[in-house]
């Protein structure tokens, strides 16, 4: 994975106020249906592929918010509430939501608390950041893992709930197939950006997958964690990258205060995109994120026109 980490002290990148990118910590649930498994997903990419497969067929309780940021979130005790009544929690695994899944694994409920994307990508990327080995988590940025992501969750319905097994099949037969036309496109589009202009700059590591599927390089700010805080220094470097590989345009995160990439995009001379990046999770209800498909799309979009690529809109066969 060719991507830069370097951490920066000065400048915290905090969660924007709830005004712009925070979203509220209640969980969202979908309206109650009686007599039908209730489910608990814990990040927005769960909670859609969920929606998207199982219909109305479980009550789906979503405890992080789209725009809020599952490495800080913090539990409250509503999400502790659903958990213990869930039928099946799904969460994703490899520390991406450190509280929720402490959380999860103190739970005394019996019910399947499944690791989704440990169980869909066993074999997930990892590299050495300040002396240690981290396991990056954002496994769903390269479309691949979605498909399995999404038959991970169809497989697990069907276990908690075996009459609805066919419709769970069909429903993630369509959603896999169109992430799977996705996938094929974006090859195509990042294919579109010139050499000398593909990197990707943005403000935490976790286009990692995005970059090994798709071959683009990425350079971070900071690491796989956005608990982590860049120095003055670490920004100069960045920036001199920037410079010599003379890229065009930089992009801020929805979940992340776009302060700190705004300063780099300063000091190097460089815009900041107009479309921030979905990096954590997916964008509010009528949003161009609002689905895990139109997040993939969406990223896209912006990477390719930013970088000088040339785009063509998604058409789905």
């Amino acid at each position: 994975m060719a991507t830069i980490s370097i951490a920066l002290s000065g400048f915290a990148c905090t969660p924007q106020s709830p005004s712009t990118h925070q979203a509220a910590s209640t969980p969202q649930a979908s309206p109650r249906l009686e007599g039908v498994p209730k489910v608990v997903a814990t990040n927005t990419i769960l909670c859609d592929l969920t929606k998207q497969i199982a219909a109305a067929t479980v009550n789906l309780t979503c405890l992080v918010k789209p725009g809020a940021d599952p490495h800080i979130y913090q539990a409250t005790p509503e999400d502790r509430k659903a958990i213990e009544q869930a039928n099946l929690v799904l969460y994703g695994g490899y520390n991406f939501e450190p509280t929720l899944i402490k959380l999860i694994q103190a739970s005394s409920n019996s019910a399947p608390k499944v690791a989704v994307n440990e169980l869909a990508v066993p074999k997930p990327q990892q590299f050495e950041e300040d002396g240690q080995t981290e396991t990056d988590p954002h496994v769903w940025h390269n479309a691949q893992n979605g498909v399995r992501i999404a038959e991970v969750i169809r497989d697990n319905l069907a276990n908690i709930a075996p009459n609805n097994a066919t419709l769970y099949a069909d429903n993630a037969k369509k959603v896999t197939g169109e992430i799977s036309q996705i996938d094929s496109w974006i090859k195509t589009q990042i294919n579109s950006i010139p050499q000398a202009s593909r990197t990707l700059v943005t403000t935490h590591d976790a286009l990692g997958y995005y970059s090994q599927a798709y071959n683009i390089p990425v350079a971070a700010l900071e690491g796989i964690s956005t608990e982590e805080k860049p120095t003055a220094a670490k920004v100069k470097e960045l920036v001199g990258e920037i410079q010599e590989k003379k890229v065009p345009t930089i992009y801020a995160e929805l979940s992340i205060n776009p302060q700190v990439i705004q300063t780099v995009a300063n000091e190097a001379n460089v815009k900041v995109a107009e479309e921030e990046i979905y990096a954590d999770g997916l964008g509010e209800a009528g949003s161009r994120g609002e689905t895990y498909q139109k997040m993939l799309i969406a990223n896209t979009k912006a990477i390719v026109e930013g970088l000088r690529g040339q785009f063509t809109p998604f058409q789905a066969k």
